[in-house]
């Protein structure tokens, strides 16, 4: 990798770096680390790398274009177009770990972390009786991990089909029915557009809080080159500009029961709400193929009670609800987590309770997820070397 100082010798390094997790941020840390001599051992629970992009539904694409979403040290094919879908990132991560040689160790669950005895490093507790012993550790184990259903009144004993949006795939089990999706994150919102066109009969968005709209390309500049210029700008003026591109180019949904947010768009983001990037949602709305309605408040045998006192009743409800990040059983005894149970640094920062454990792929950024990943990677790998270096 350009700019790589001298790497370290592997043979001197009796306990390596353990990396927590395949996926993106996982693998490029590891192949950061590998650059320079870190030895390094990426493990993961799954079978194989990119397991939650597996799992994704079918026509999901980034939302970032593929120049800006290469991590470090391999950049991904021209063929796989400006958006890469779902089956190409998979191709790509399998591509990454085996052009970088990274060292897996794949169907392990790291459980739990603690400091070891003698205070130079940690010991993982993993699946099997296993314990490894680690010179420093990287938790990777992603932003969407245990997926989130509310605990609605009455939603036990709910007559129709209710899944998370983890466990979406297709429109093919929903075609000829009517179906509510909860949730108008990106998720929810391509998901209502997929059942849109994939043949339900009726599609119904519920939603709590209105988003904010951006369309991800608008002639030829995508949204994601915005988020990288506006993202070190004061709120207060991003959230101006915001306001005057989204009135420009979106079109005003209060007539569709989708109206335009009151909260500046870099203020959600602040708050953790990303813009929904459309692919759809705007031409299926206009059209009435995708209907918003008020947000669930409850459930009652087969209807849906929403927040506005109006009852539906849909033959399937799809949550797409969030995720939770998991790390308290992993780590939730060293006082690295938030009230939110989100780490309290991530990058190159590492907790003072906690020298040499980092956290990467916690945070949800409005200039690309991918890109946040691979600068993360070249940070976290920077500070280890430079440790371990001083410790050589």
């Amino acid at each position: 990798m350009p700019g790589v100082p001298a790497a370290l010798d592997m043979s001197t390094q009796p306990r390596p770096v353990y990396v927590i997790g395949a996926g993106p941020g996982g693998l490029a840390v590891a192949a950061a680390l590998r650059a320079r001599g870190v030895r390094t051992v990426v493990v993961e629970k799954s079978e194989a790398v990119g397991a939650s992009w597996r799992r994704h539904y079918d026509r999901l694409h980034l939302h970032t274009t593929r120049r800006l979403s290469a991590l470090p040290g391999l950049g991904m094919p021209r063929r796989f177009g400006r958006w890469v879908a779902r089956d190409n990132v998979v191709r790509y991560l399998e591509k990454y770990a085996e052009f970088h040689e990274l060292e897996l160790a794949t169907g392990i669950e790291v459980t739990r972390i603690e400091r070891s005895t003698d205070g130079a490093g940690w010991t993982l507790h993993a699946s099997g009786g296993r314990t490894l012993a680690a010179g420093a550790v990287v938790v990777a184990t992603g932003f969407n991990h245990t997926p989130v259903i509310p605990d609605w009144p009455g939603r036990e004993e709910y007559a129709g089909d209710l899944a998370h949006a983890a466990d979406y795939r297709n429109p093919a089990p929903y075609a000829g029915r009517d179906v509510l999706v909860v949730g108008v994150g990106n998720t929810g919102a391509e998901i209502a557009v997929d059942l849109a066109e994939g043949g339900a009969a009726r599609v119904r968005l519920a939603v709590r809080t209105a988003p904010h709209i951006l369309r991800r390309s608008t002639a030829g500049w995508p949204a994601q080159r915005t988020g990288i210029l506006v993202r070190r700008l004061p709120v207060a003026l991003v959230d101006r500009l915001g306001a005057i591109v989204g009135r420009i180019s979106v079109p005003d949904l209060s007539p569709y029961g989708l109206p335009r947010p009151t909260a500046g768009l870099y203020s959600r983001v602040k708050q953790g709400a990303i813009p929904v990037q459309d692919v759809g949602l705007i031409d299926a709305v206009r059209a009435g193929r995708v209907e918003p309605v008020a947000a669930v408040a409850s459930f009652d045998g087969a209807e849906v009670v929403l927040a506005d006192g109006s009852r539906i009743t849909p033959d399937a409800v799809i949550a797409a609800t969030g995720y939770r990040r998991a790390l308290e059983e992993l780590v939730g005894d060293l006082a690295v987590l938030d009230g939110r149970g989100r780490p309290r640094v991530h990058g190159a920062r590492t907790p003072a309770e906690a020298p040499d454990l980092y956290f990467t792929g916690f945070t949800n950024p409005i200039s690309g997820n991918f890109r946040e990943l691979s600068l993360d990677a070249e940070k976290i790998a920077r500070a280890v070397a430079r440790t371990l270096r001083t410790r050589h």
